[in-house]
């Protein structure tokens, strides 16, 4: 509501009324009061006093002071009309206005549960709405989820189905890889379990470091020597009852589980730093982490219970490992080709060292970032005009907009919300435009492989020529996360801080200058800290105790006639509104006419504004920022091209070379890179912690800490083929590799814990070094080998797949199948090489006449 004094302002000067008599007046004489109750012939009666106005003429109607026995009402000095509270913000779609409504989640719930409970929902609303409305879904974060969870479980059943088809081809026996494949299901569903309980949700994050390769490890060990053993006691077609199974697999099962129980143990050990992880970095891994460890346990505890009990039931008959063509090929290569690395052992050793020497000096290529940006497959692009660009102005050039950007093939719709909503989650002025371009399923593009940067490219170029904006291109979501990180959406922000405003913005517009042609930069600005137009009414101090008025009285009464007083609220059924006393919008939008509004003196005379006061338009500040107590500025860009890593230490050097930083003036760089550099810094601390505990857990398993390093050998050969992977394909090193390199440390020690083990055991029965050396790397062939397949086939398809969320996987996967290629390399090759060279082969043992082989190296 608002009720404005007369456009002639002739009645309230005639009739003595001011301001504050009509906001007075209002105010007593538009209120509801209760009197308690009181009790009449066994009743209890409530007393009320009903005062308030139930229409406008009612408003009209108050009285606002009696003069010579006439009253003079609110319709005698103003009129009273339904108004319009000042707009601060407006919605558009596809280059039309539009009312926009946005939902927001409660912290905790599940983002597609709530998507699709609004959707139902927004059907229902339908139904109701009058005739020529219609209310749509414009943005909807399920169909995000429902991709990259559609990735997620394509990754993991071809992963399976590769897994499947290599334990089906290396094991020998088809039902004992059936047996050792059953535990993926199982598996998955006591993870499912934990999930459950530890309010873990499925996601791309949760799902997207699980392995079924890794999950089969120790199943694959223990069923593996299970098959040898009893192939070896049924070899001559006797058929064992079930206490000699259970007897002999105990034995067998015995014999492996200590270093595949430590294996495991380890390999859960390694996710440890990643619990370490706080802040964003860690609200991200930690389910990742929370979820291997569930399903790892769980798969440790099938492959130690379910598998042998499996074995001895299920294998009644005589065991027979068929020759598999594969392995027979496999070791008729190996077997000479291990004979000839034990003899030239020192050039294996010089040639290991001369790789991850190499791979390490080459690190300094390999570019970073904080996580991979994921393809929402949608478009943000965030529309900055002049500051002091009206609404009304704002609304115009979006429609000019949206009607180019929408005749692009490839767009969908495209919606915009400008300004500050009536719930306040953006406080941006009306100059301020978030442009929403959605996009069409890649079917329906003309060119379906496209690539969507070039897509970027081309939506560049239609608006650029746009008179009156400025643009930066994200995504919905980045953007909102990169605000979270930093407070700006674009993915840099390079914060100056300082006390003086005018340097600050001098150091702005010089660290522009500076990285404007730093390559890969885009959308580069700096934040707009002045330009706001602003009129100022400067009092004249001399004039006003002239008059008799104070600086109060006159800030009072222009606060009421040009941005209006609340007096109360006004009720129609079940809509309610503000009453408000201000000037009709023709009067406050008349700059000449305002210098005559009359300015009310304590002795109800009136003078005209121009008489105590000078209207004056400046350029004032457009926003004044403060972090942690300090005044900044800040300059903004985002990286196309190139890995954030690099992209920001060229932006340093050049800021470093060129821009000079008075004292008491620094600069800070946020975003995402600040995300990269925390988490960066806690895992160099939590990970050597990490690294000693699995050194101490390998000598728990040995006993012996030479055989522990020599094991531990394993995690700089497997990381060094992880670097190489990712230098391969060009990946830059992010959080989600890192937790690559988390999981391959754990799949090194594993195979090498599984062969030293065996060459002990080999050792305690008296057989001479080199031949427990070549027999036990010899036996132990098949399940390294199958494991470190298994592991790496497992990843193979979030390394390839292109889906939307794979993105995020890639790294991971990436490096986690180059690690187990060199940490196999190791185990087959280096890991024999060491132990031959760190244990004493002259050593004799009171067996080593009985041995079956004996090989001179």
């Amino acid at each position: 509501m608002k009720s404005s004094l007369p456009s002639t302002l002739k009645s309230s000067l005639a009739f003595g009324v001011n301001q504050q008599d009509v906001i007075q007046a209002i105010e007593d004489n538009n209120d509801n009061k209760g009197a308690g109750f009181i009790e009449k012939n066994g009743a209890q009666w409530l007393l009320r006093i009903p005062g308030q106005a139930k229409s406008l003429k009612d408003l009209s109607n108050i009285p606002v002071k009696s003069t010579n026995g006439s009253v003079v009402r609110i319709s005698d000095v103003a009129s009273v009309e339904e108004g319009k509270e000042l707009r601060t913000g407006a919605a558009t779609q596809n280059g039309r206005e539009v009312v926009m409504s946005t939902v927001f989640m409660l912290i905790g719930e599940n983002s597609q549960r709530v998507a699709k409970a609004v959707g139902l929902r927004l059907e229902e609303v339908k139904e109701s709405l009058p005739t020529g409305i219609t209310v749509t879904a414009v943005y909807d974060r399920t169909k995000l989820v429902e991709k990259t969870l559609d990735t997620v479980k394509m990754n993991l059943l071809e992963g399976a189905l590769l897994v499947i088809v290599v334990l089906f081809l290396l094991l020998g026996n088809m039902r004992a890889a059936l047996l050792t494949a059953a535990v993926i299901p199982f598996a998955m569903l006591m993870t499912i379990t934990g999930m459950v309980q530890t309010k873990v949700s499925a996601n791309l994050m949760s799902l997207g470091a699980l392995d079924f390769g890794l999950l089969v490890d120790g199943a694959i060990i223990i069923v593996e020597n299970c098959m040898r053993k009893l192939n070896a006691a049924s070899s001559n077609g006797r058929v064992m009852n079930v206490n000699e199974r259970l007897s002999l697999v105990f034995d067998a099962t015995k014999e492996v589980i200590r270093p595949a129980l430590f294996g495991v143990f380890i390999i859960t050990a390694v996710y440890l730093p990643i619990f370490a992880l706080t802040g964003v970095e860690g609200k991200m891994f930690h389910p990742m982490a929370i979820t291997v460890v569930i399903a790892l346990c769980c798969a440790m505890f099938l492959s130690v219970t379910f598998v042998p009990a499996a074995i001895a039931i299920l294998f009644k008959g005589p065991v027979k490992e068929k020759e598999n063509i594969i392995i027979k090929s496999s070791l008729a290569l190996y077997r000479p080709s291990l004979i000839f690395a034990l003899k030239v052992r020192w050039f294996v050793v010089v040639a290991a060292i001369g790789f991850v020497s190499m791979v390490g000096f080459s690190v300094n290529k390999l570019g970073s970032e904080f996580v991979p940006n994921l393809d929402e497959g949608d478009i943000a692009m965030h529309a900055l005009r002049i500051p002091g660009t009206s609404l009304s102005q704002a609304v115009a050039l979006q429609k000019t907009l949206e009607e180019k950007i929408t005749q692009m093939p490839e767009v969908e719709r495209v919606f915009a919300k400008i300004g500050t909503a009536d719930v306040a989650t953006d406080a941006v002025p009306p100059s301020v435009a978030d442009n929403f371009i959605i996009l069409k399923p890649r079917s329906e593009w003309p060119d379906p492989n496209k690539p969507k940067t070039q897509f970027v490219e081309e939506l560049a170029a239609v608006v650029e020529p746009i008179p009156g904006n400025r643009y930066e291109f994200l995504q919905p979501i980045q953007m909102r996360f990169n605000e979270l990180l930093a407070g700006v959406r674009a993915e840099l922000a390079i914060k100056v801080f300082g006390d003086d405003f005018e340097t600050l913005t001098a150091l702005g517009k010089s660290i522009n200058a500076a990285i404007a042609n730093v390559e890969g930069i885009a959308d580069v600005q700096v934040e707009r800290t002045t330009g706001l137009p602003m009129m100022t009414i400067n009092p004249n101090h001399e004039q006003l105790a002239k008059y008799g008025i104070s600086i109060k009285e006159l800030q009072d009464q222009l606060g009421t006639a040009l941005g209006g007083t609340i007096t109360g609220k006004f009720y129609e059924g079940d809509r309610r509104a503000d009453i408000v006393v201000r000037l009709p919008e023709e009067l406050r939008t008349d700059v000449d006419a305002l210098a005559y509004l009359p300015i009310q003196m304590r002795d109800n005379n009136y003078v005209p504004l121009q008489e105590v006061a000078e209207l004056v338009l400046v350029e004032g500040a457009n926003q004044v920022n403060r972090e942690n107590g300090k005044r900044r500025v800040v300059v903004t860009a985002n990286v196309r091209g190139r890995d954030l890593g690099s992209f920001v230490k060229d932006i340093q050097a050049s800021i470093e070379s060129s821009v000079e930083v008075p004292a008491g003036y620094w600069i800070e760089y946020g975003g995402t890179y600040q995300k990269l550099q925390s988490a960066s810094q806690r895992l160099s601390i939590v990970v050597p912690i990490t690294l000693v505990m699995i050194i101490g857990l390998l000598f728990l398993a040995l006993g012996s800490f030479k055989d522990s390093m020599i094991i531990f050998t394993g995690v700089p050969l497997a990381l060094t083929g992880g670097i190489f992977a990712l230098l391969l394909r060009d990946i830059p090193f992010s959080i989600s590799a890192a937790v690559g390199f988390i999981a391959l440390s754990g799949i090194a020690i594993l195979n090498g814990l599984v062969m030293v083990s065996f060459i002990r055991e080999l050792r305690r029965e008296g057989v001479a070094l080199d031949t427990a050396i070549i027999e036990g790397a010899l036996t132990r062939f098949r399940p390294v080998l199958t494991t470190a397949l298994v592991a790496s086939l497992g990843f193979v398809p979030m390394a390839l797949n292109t889906g939307i969320g794979s993105e995020v996987q890639r790294p991971l996967a990436t490096v986690v199948i180059g690690g187990v290629i060199s940490s196999t390399l190791l185990t087959l090759f280096v890991l024999p090489v060491l132990y031959r060279l760190l244990h004493n082969h002259k050593e004799n043992f009171a067996k080593s006449s009985q041995t079956k082989e004996t090989v001179n190296v």
